[in-house]
């Protein structure tokens, strides 16, 4: 659905008038596209640390012109604060106000990303609260920042360095246009595994993933970003979405599955498809979900069970399924779609705010069992996502619901599909038990 609103406000006389009347000024933002810079202007990475240090020359292999000092004036496409050497709340005086002098010249569509180690892990009370500074410093910035710009961070647990290959992976990721719609959020990087791409462009090149509810809407976006980046696809859904399910096959020359995934046996019977049509299962991507809203006061069974045995406890029996297979070994993905109801909750969901929120806490409870694997599991969270099902909300609400967060715009089925793409890497696979928000930075809620 085309926000036409943000079209016209983003230039020529719909900027001058929204500039005028005080309204929205929502940006164009800056999606990936193959071929694309990785950012729109030099990168400062600030910081004094070793981490600094040894952070710049891996940036310079990516090709990208690394200022370790600020050129009054110069328009920046990222910049890179450092903090990974913080022992109390005064030592972010410096490198964050140093920082602060470069943030007038970012460019259009530009990135703030900040690397820190995680508060769990601070030696004592003076380093957890500057850590535990850097959170609110990041998303206070998010809400600062215009023109498309975003700002998220990477937090490292003990033992993960700067250039630790995921760290790389989430820092390349926040860097470019995959992660246009996601702002103000922080991921922990909790281990050194994690393999680089050969080729950036191909990440999941040779891999055979799994996509439920792949037959429209957000899941057939995930279907055609897996397959852009070089994956398998086995695209699954209900018999009767059987047409639009073959339509998306047919379009990333993968195979359908006509499935019902609420079955005792469908976990069982997507192993055995993959494994007879491909030869083997690398990753698992749970889409499928369904929503039947009421206020509780009006909630039925069939509303609350139908709704919560979709969205989590059909991906319970699917898990327990690939964790005891053979075929789902060999440093296995497993990415669940949950969503900001889940975290912030929403006025006629509870059904639908407890499925969610139940897939963040099994992702956080599975990630030990996939360990041993080299395997991960993490969740993605959308916010207001241009849909069909947004596109039956009422034009008013429709409208301020868009507008609620720091971008003021809503997100497209292809950023939720990049951040799902970026967490099923080998890339990634220093993260796991992480959920991230493809939000916008909600400006509600939780």
């Amino acid at each position: 659905m085309t926000d036409k609103y943000t079209q016209f406000v983003s230039r020529g006389i719909g900027k001058d008038v929204a500039r005028k009347l005080g309204l929205p000024q929502p940006a164009v933002l800056r999606r990936y596209q193959p071929g694309q810079p990785l950012v729109p202007g030099p990168v400062l990475v600030q910081g004094t640390s070793t981490g600094a240090d040894e952070l710049a020359p891996a940036l310079l292999s990516w090709d990208l012109d690394v200022r370790r000092h600020a050129v009054p004036r110069e328009k920046l496409g990222a910049i890179i604060l450092v903090l990974d050497e913080l022992d109390g709340p005064e030592d972010l005086e410096r490198p964050v106000l140093a920082a602060a002098a470069s943030v007038r010249d970012l460019a259009t569509g530009a990135r703030v990303v900040t690397v820190s180690l995680t508060p769990a892990s601070a030696p004592g009370p003076a380093a957890a609260a500057a850590r535990q500074g850097v959170d609110g410093l990041l998303r206070s910035l998010a809400k600062e920042l215009r023109a498309g710009a975003t700002a998220n961070g990477i937090m490292l647990a003990d033992g993960v360095t700067t250039t630790s290959p995921s760290t790389l992976a989430a820092l390349r990721f926040f860097l470019s246009g995959r992660s246009a719609f996601v702002d103000g959020q922080l991921l922990t990087v909790t281990s050194d595994e994690g393999k680089l791409p050969a080729d950036p462009e191909k990440p999941l090149a040779g891999k055979v993933a799994v996509v439920t509810g792949a037959a429209r809407g957000i899941g057939a976006a995930i279907a055609r970003t897996l397959h852009r980046d070089g994956a398998i696809l086995v695209v699954v859904d209900v018999p009767a979405a059987g047409d639009h399910l073959a339509a998306v096959a047919n379009e990333v020359k993968g195979t359908a599955l006509q499935l019902d995934i609420t079955r005792e046996d469908a976990g069982r019977r997507i192993i055995d498809h993959a494994v007879a049509r491909h030869g083997r299962l690398d990753i698992v991507v749970h889409n499928a979900g369904i929503t039947r809203d009421k206020l509780l006061a009006n909630m039925d069974q069939g509303r609350w069970s139908s709704v919560i045995g979709v969205n989590i406890e059909a991906q319970l029996r699917i898990n327990e399924a690939l964790l005891a297979s053979e075929h789902f070994r060999k440093s296995p993905r497993i990415v669940s779609v949950a969503s900001t109801s889940g975290i912030a909750g929403n006025r006629g969901q509870t059904n639908y705010a407890a499925s969610k929120g139940g897939v963040m806490g099994m992702v956080r409870a599975t990630a030990p069992l996939l360990a041993d694997h080299h395997g991960s599991i993490n969740a993605v969270a959308p916010g207001f996502i241009e849909t069909e099902m947004t596109a039956r909300i009422p034009f008013a609400t429709r409208e301020i619901a868009r507008r609620l967060n720091s971008l003021q715009q809503g997100g497209q089925p292809g950023d939720v599909a990049e951040a799902i793409a970026f967490l099923a890497s080998d890339a990634a696979g220093g993260i796991s038990g992480e959920v991230l928000r493809v939000c916008g930075q909600n400006l509600v809620g939780a």
